[in-house]
């Protein structure tokens, strides 16, 4: 098989490329003909801009299946969303619950918050990924305030039953905070249906959109118990030293990333063209060539469930008589094939999984994939294994 020109790549759970026409244009479009902040100018092009931003709270909206756009917080990305609720939500002598295949951008500020009298506790998840469920009621405590999980493993690829784990909270009276990085632009997504009390969300990823621009969308009930996290400027009530206490303004201090939101307007009416059950097919169908085309070569592990059920578009591979390290550098040095080697920013889950401390070579695949692209992946790993 001859080595191709260009890359191929396979690093989308890190961040989706390449971004639909469309978004490039959006931006451009923004920079060269717009270019003014919102809320601070009376002229036309600050409406303009305005507009755009509230267009793109309310096909947000239209997406999650929520239905307040003042509510649809914008962020630069996902890590800044948790942090926004999660400090602004946990006090001392608070207790959340958590799975065992969460993210850092859960972790780390959990870690931090424990010098603050913040405690956790991890639902553990099985080899494969699969969450225990049997585990809340025994884990909850009586000052527990809230659950705090993602959708789906950046290292398996696993779907958690969110649907359930929301309706444990609403019987137990938690919030429930919701991190959508692995499934937005891959799932339908709908935030009564999951019981969420605030979705956090990343452009960058499966939305298709640019680097940059994220948010969460929270309701009346959890907004008003977080506190501001950042706090300055919005362009309203500016002759009162007090940060303003409605929405969007409580937690949109300073000027926001009004590029990236005009580039997340157009990958939004993109998948909405497209339509998310199409891409979700589409990307299943070329995570089911590669799976069955891994598990025909020896020397490989595959992480979690060697099925497409239940699963993003995610595949993680252990190479345990190599260096998994040298296999990715090799893919990516003779063979163009990028892949993410590593820990993910995930060593919970890694423990989880039994890949702690190698971690694994992580495939992830976009629509914008062909299956030519997953043979000739196949055929590279199969000729570095035998050589």
């Amino acid at each position: 098989m001859k080595t191709p020109m260009t890359d191929y790549y396979f690093d989308n759970a890190a961040t989706s490329y390449p971004k639909p026409t469309e978004v490039i244009e959006q931006i451009n479009h923004f920079l060269v003909n717009v270019g003014t902040n919102i809320n601070r100018g009376l002229y036309a092009s600050s409406y303009t801009a305005a507009d755009t931003v509230l267009e793109t709270r309310e096909l947000l909206c239209t997406f999650f299946r929520f239905n307040n756009p003042d509510n649809v917080i914008f962020t630069k990305n996902i890590t800044e969303s948790l942090n926004v609720v999660m400090k602004g939500l946990l006090q001392p002598g608070d207790h959340v619950l958590i799975s065992s295949l969460e993210h850092n951008a859960v972790m780390r500020p959990l870690h931090s918050l424990q010098s603050k009298g913040v405690a956790y506790s991890v639902v553990p998840c099985t080899p494969e990924g699969d969450l225990d469920l049997l585990s809340l009621p025994i884990l909850v405590q009586t000052n527990t305030k809230a659950v705090i999980m993602t959708h789906a493993s950046n290292v398996s690829g696993t779907i958690l039953p969110l649907e359930k784990v929301g309706r444990f909270c609403r019987e137990n009276k938690l919030f429930f905070i919701i991190d959508t990085a692995q499934t937005a632009g891959f799932l339908k997504l709908d935030f009564e249906e999951l019981g969420a009390d605030a979705l956090t969300f990343t452009g960058h990823k499966g939305l298709m959109g640019p680097m940059g621009i994220g948010g969460f969308l929270v309701t009346d009930q959890l907004a008003a118990k977080l506190s501001s996290l950042i706090e300055g400027g919005t362009g309203s009530f500016s002759d009162e030293i007090v940060h303003p206490s409605h929405l969007p303004d409580k937690f949109e201090a300073g000027t926001m990333n009004i590029p990236g939101i005009y580039g997340l307007n157009a990958a939004l009416k993109y998948l909405g063209k497209k339509g998310i059950p199409y891409i979700r097919e589409f990307e299943l169908d070329l995570t089911q060539r590669f799976i069955e085309g891994v598990k025909n070569i020896e020397g490989i592990a595959i992480i979690g469930y060697d099925t497409i059920e239940n699963r993003a578009p995610i595949v993680s591979l252990d190479f345990p008589d190599r260096d998994n390290a040298e296999i990715a550098f090799r893919l990516a040095k003779e063979y163009q094939i990028l892949t993410r080697c590593g820990i993910h920013c995930s060593p919970l889950a890694h423990q989880t999984l039994g890949t702690f401390p190698q971690g694994t070579v992580r495939f992830s695949f976009s629509h914008f994939n062909r299956k030519e692209e997953i043979d000739y992946a196949l055929w590279a790993i199969n000729k570095i294994l035998n050589e």
